[in-house]
């Protein structure tokens, strides 16, 4: 163990929300409470974003209570940001970046800095710990592992997919159980788009709404799996003609054999210049329509999938606070450079705990489904899969209620004196 580190910590959050990522900020928030060698805990409005304008937020002034309702309060308490500090295309950018995010370290006496998140959050963090190390700025860093998209690499899942992959999965027996009882002769289809452009996790996630052969869904539509145009048809029109309906799920970052995606909009680009995808249910209910003349209609799950904090998985809530908790205790025995990691120990019953990997390990690597936890035909996710995820989804979190709603927490957020000019 290394010689105690005494100073104050900010955490922040980045990227897309989870239903429970607030649960980690409240783990970082608590664990540090018990730590002397952590005078001030601060947070970083709009993540990384925030901090380069110096805009800290004191949580010391939160009450016990507002915190303890952070793990049951969906989006990001923090604020969120999508800001890339990019050396490699943009290196005279990143470098005026890490120049003021130190001197704002250095004004605020920062000694440990959380920060939870996906992929890029975590290539963020590991710039930050290698610069700390550069600059000879004691600071221990960790990453805190946050993502519905549940690609990160080396740890078993990522806090937030449990939870959306119950929300979906549940959502879709209700969309089938509708659908199913107005099915006709006539037939129809109904698709589910879900989130995920490069993995398939949320999607597959679905195949927990199976409890027989014929239950919905029918077919799950994976990026990891080329989309063939006739065999889906195919599979589509048989399921109608034995069911008299077919509940689709998919991915809304599908792609066609030749790499390019089935519902991507080319005209706009999001904050990493990602062209913004979000119409592939649409692009399919085209096909459909068009080619097998058959009733369909689309339901985009999109902000509500990650946000359902009232039907969110009981054990993603105590792993996410886990691993905010984790976090602060490796930064405290003196770690820097890793993010936490979720380990299963066992399926049956469910066991984990919580390591440590390197941020170099992490930082833009993304994580797939394995082929051979999917269907030979590729249409569904197998019993491999089914047996991963299964425990993930186990109890609801009990929320406070008010007028027959949920009650969640909000932060009063007072802000930390600025000691710095703007920023340029």
């Amino acid at each position: 163990m290394s010689e105690p580190l005494v100073g104050n910590l900010l955490v922040a959050q980045s990227g897309g929300p989870t239903a429970v990522i607030n649960a980690s900020i409240a783990g970082v928030i608590q664990e540090a409470g018990r730590h002397e060698c952590i005078e001030e805990i601060y947070g970083g409005a709009n993540g990384i974003l925030g901090i380069l304008n110096e805009e800290l937020l004191d949580l010391n002034d939160e009450k016990a209570k507002t915190i303890e309702g952070l793990k049951h309060t969906p989006a990001a308490a923090l604020g969120t940001c999508r800001y890339k500090v990019d050396f490699k295309k943009k290196p005279e950018k990143a470098a005026q970046d890490m120049d003021r995010l130190f001197e704002v370290f250095a004004a605020h006496n920062i000694r440990f800095f959380f920060y939870a998140g996906g992929n890029d959050s975590q290539d963020t963090a590991h710039k930050i710990h290698e610069q700390a190390v550069a600059r000879g700025w004691a600071m221990r860093v960790i990453g805190v592992p946050k993502t519905i998209d549940n690609d990160l690499p080396h740890t078993d899942h990522c806090p937030g997919y449990g939870s959306v992959i119950k929300y979906n999965a549940a959502t879709v027996m209700e969309i089938a159980a509708d659908v199913g009882s107005m099915a006709t002769d006539d037939g129809s289809c109904c698709i589910i788009e879900v989130m995920g452009r490069a993995a398939g996790w949320i999607a597959a996630g679905a195949v927990l709404a199976k409890r027989q052969p014929t239950d919905a869904p029918h077919i799950i539509l994976l990026p990891e799996i080329p989309f063939e145009e006739e065999k889906f048809l195919a599979r589509v029109k048989e399921t109608t003609g034995q069911l008299k309906y077919c509940i689709v799920v998919a991915g809304e970052g599908i792609k066609y054999p030749n790499g390019e995606e089935v519902g991507v909009d080319k005209t706009r680009l999001d904050a990493f210049g990602h062209a913004v995808l979000g119409g592939a249910a649409d692009r399919l209910a085209e096909k459909i329509q068009g080619k097998l003349n058959l009733k369909t209609r689309t339901v985009k799950l999109g902000y509500a999938q990650r946000a359902a904090a009232h039907f969110a998985s009981e054990t993603d809530a105590l792993e996410a606070a886990a691993c905010g908790e984790a976090a602060v205790r490796a930064a405290v025995a003196g770690q820097s450079g890793f993010m936490v990691k979720l380990v299963r120990l066992q399926s049956h019953p469910y066991k984990w705990t919580t390591d440590l990997q390197p941020l170099g390990d992490i930082a833009n690597v993304e994580h797939f489904l394995p082929r051979d936890w999917i269907s030979e035909d590729g249409f569904l996710p197998n019993e491999k899969f089914v047996e991963y995820a299964r425990p993930l989804i186990e109890g609801q979190l009990r929320l406070p209620m008010e007028h027959g709603l949920p009650k969640f927490a909000v932060l009063q957020k007072s802000p930390v004196e600025k000691k710095l000019p703007p920023r340029a």
